[in-house]
């Protein structure tokens, strides 16, 4: 197989897979007596019908393109990151009390201080399941899980008995820790966007640069294949082990800060950890853990989950039937060896046909 087949292949399996995902949606449906044509037409008037909307879909994509960032750095170096989650609420957590602490800072000081730390706060959460990794060969995925539910209970201790007197949000930040800006909300008709989609792309350049013109990359890459190779070759695998986790726990920090400073501007006690950590996985898995792909998959899912929110009141369809679009999309992103062993089986025809013409 060329590089240019190997390239058409690697984009066929998330378009075909979100294809697919589109596809079963309206069979589910149909089944139920709904109109996919109705529905779908309302998720995307709902998404991209007004300035609002498109604002809350880049809004809601700016924080899973940054945990999407983060799970793809974790995968590339062999680890899954399922704790993105509990990294993402330390850095809110982290950003909000710094934000409560100083709000008489001056901006310019005070929100490069509340995102750095945000961003340290998860890289050091996500540095704990990195470290046990590395020195005693313990599973992360059950490290960070647990830690998903330690940060949790933390955050809602610290809401109700640390920043508040037994309340369950905190009071609003201050302007001058706040991610909003004037210019992007009266862009966007009023919405919650705000200047974390710029730190979203400034971290895209930096995580594609990092990965693939370091060396740092270039080592996070080979560990990610071959740990013992890459160990034989004279290069430290605990050190990148632990790296890799602190890079995504950071990534994920930084868009648990976006949530805190843009999105919502307080904290509050939560009955889980925030979503937008598993979307994430979500998000990386569909992009294949590049950051273009990640981008896309962010946007995407923006539009569904916006757009979804319209499905019942414009078309009578329920929106848990995005919720089902996504888990289909993930699905086929999981079996995407069907795809290509489908895409493999066509490929040889092709070859044959061109063969008799000659």
């Amino acid at each position: 197989m060329n590089k240019q087949d190997s390239t058409i292949k690697n984009l066929a399996v998330p378009v075909l897979s979100v294809v697919f995902g589109l596809l079963l949606g309206a069979i589910i449906m149909l089944a139920f007596g709904y109109s996919p044509a109705a529905g779908y037409g309302a998720m995307l008037n709902g998404a991209l019908g007004s300035t609002y909307n498109i604002g809350e879909v880049i809004r809601l994509a700016t924080p899973l393109i940054l945990t999407g960032l983060g799970f793809s750095v974790a995968n590339t170096a062999g680890f899954f990151n399922i704790g993105l989650s509990g990294q993402a609420l330390c850095g809110w957590i982290v950003s909000i009390w710094l934000a409560m602490l100083f709000p008489d800072l001056s901006k310019i000081i005070l929100v490069p201080l509340c995102v750095i730390a945000g961003t340290l706060a998860g890289a050091l959460w996500a540095g704990i399941a990195g470290f046990l990794k590395a020195q005693f060969g313990t599973s992360e995925v059950i490290v960070t899980i647990m830690l998903n539910y330690t940060i949790l209970h933390i955050s809602n201790h610290l809401v109700r008995n640390v920043f508040t007197n037994d309340a369950d949000t905190t009071q609003q930040i201050s302007q001058n820790a706040s991610l909003r800006a004037d210019f992007l909300t009266q862009m966007t008709g009023g919405s919650r966007l705000n200047m974390g989609i710029f730190l979203a792309i400034v971290m895209i350049f930096v995580v594609w640069v990092l990965m693939n013109r370091t060396t740092v990359g270039f080592e996070l890459r080979s560990v990610g294949l071959n740990p013992d190779a890459s160990e034989y070759a004279g290069m430290n695998s605990k050190k990148n082990i632990v790296l890799a986790m602190l890079i995504s726990g950071g990534l994920a920090g930084m868009g648990g800060v976006v949530e805190g400073l843009g999105t919502f501007q307080n904290l509050y006690v939560l009955g889980s950890v925030p979503t937008i950590g598993f979307d994430g996985m979500a998000v990386s898995l569909l992009g294949s853990g590049s950051p273009i792909g990640i981008l896309v998959s962010a946007l995407l899912f923006g539009v569904l989950k916006i757009g979804g929110l319209s499905m019942p009141g414009s078309a009578g369809v329920p929106n848990e039937i995005v919720e089902i679009v996504i888990a289909s999309i993930i699905f086929f992103v999981g079996i995407s060896y069907a795809i290509r062993y489908l895409l493999d089986k066509a490929a040889p025809k092709k070859q044959e046909i061109k063969k008799g013409d000659a």
